[in-house]
């Protein structure tokens, strides 16, 4: 009997749905809207739209192996939430409520680490066992795969690269109230911060003084030739680099698969991560690969049902 696999994003907008073969085919993908304005509903719109999809495709409960869950925030082994913050979830039991509402298994995963799962599964990680998944958009977040399986930890906080620590110095604080962050330096807005307070301090030979400045305008404007531009993404490109070699100094990984917005800067980007971090770590360590992301925002959905079946 072919065998079928659910997979469920769930995002504090949209709720990305994709229905798989074990072998990791994509049936079908779509989304439903996610209720934050009647959040206890949000997994019973996830159950009602996933039997639906189930019934137009001719698939039965039996065949189908479970369904897994991607949601932002850390997860307990039980598959249960303390707080999912953009959902309006306190104190949930996401797995044991799903599996009541569909009557087939789920197994429940933070939303970065199930991504990294996707990666490693189908795309930029693909063959490997042992990888870092970093997303640099609005955050900097991250999902740690060692030897096939995600390093969840203890209170679900594993992965959680974006608050290391990177500048004891700092004194404006990080959304999350310490001071620091690899967040504040690495992400979309940290580029850019870094940019507007260099910019604060009197530098004017630069293009971007005079347009809206932002990740694309710094790496366009690096890759222009501005020197200014160029030296504010190498400032980003070490912190970064230096915060991957702490990573790879326990982990250890083959790979890291670099996605969100920031990695539309493509291998100019990959370039410069990789020759920061060579200048970090030591021994093997310096043969890890830098890849691109190639899934993009099919990337949770693929990491769920990978999740599920083990």
């Amino acid at each position: 009997m072919k065998k079928y696999v659910l997979g469920a994003d769930i995002g504090g907008t949209t709720v990305k749905l994709g229905l798989f073969t074990t072998a990791g085919e994509l049936l079908e993908k779509w989304e439903i809207p996610t209720d934050t304005e009647q959040s206890e509903k949000i997994l019973s719109d996830v159950a009602e739209s996933c039997k639906e999809k189930l019934r137009g495709k001719g698939v039965s409960p039996e065949e189908c192996l479970g369904i897994g869950l991607g949601v932002p925030g850390p997860v307990r082994p039980d598959g249960s939430v303390d707080m999912c913050v953009n959902l309006g979830w306190q104190e949930k039991q996401v797995k044991k409520e799903m599996e009541e509402l569909l009557g087939i298994p789920a197994a429940v995963g933070n939303d970065a680490n199930v991504a990294a799962l996707g990666e490693m599964w189908q795309g930029g990680g693909n063959g490997c066992e042992n990888m870092v998944m970093v997303t640099l958009g609005t955050g900097v977040g991250g999902g740690i795969i060692v030897n096939g399986k995600v390093v969840s930890g203890a209170h679900g906080y594993g992965g959680e690269i974006g608050h290391l620590l990177m500048n004891p110095h700092e004194t404006r604080k990080c959304n999350c109230g310490k001071t620091g962050c690899l967040e504040q330096y690495g992400s979309a807005p940290g580029l850019v911060r870094m940019v507007e307070r260099a910019l604060e301090d009197g530098e004017t030979d630069t293009i971007l003084k005079n347009g809206e400045v932002t990740a694309e305008s710094i790496f366009r404007a690096a890759r222009d030739g501005d020197a200014f531009a160029a030296s504010m993404t190498e400032q980003f490109a070490e912190i970064l680099g230096r915060g991957l070699s702490y990573l790879a100094g326990v982990t250890d990984p083959e790979v890291f698969v670099i996605g969100g917005g920031v990695s539309r800067a493509g291998e100019v980007l990959l370039e410069m991560l990789q020759r920061h971090y060579k200048a970090y770590v030591f021994g093997r360590q310096k043969e890890t690969k830098f890849s691109l992301a190639t899934l993009e925002n099919d990337a949770g959905i693929y990491g769920c049902a990978k999740l599920m079946m083990g």
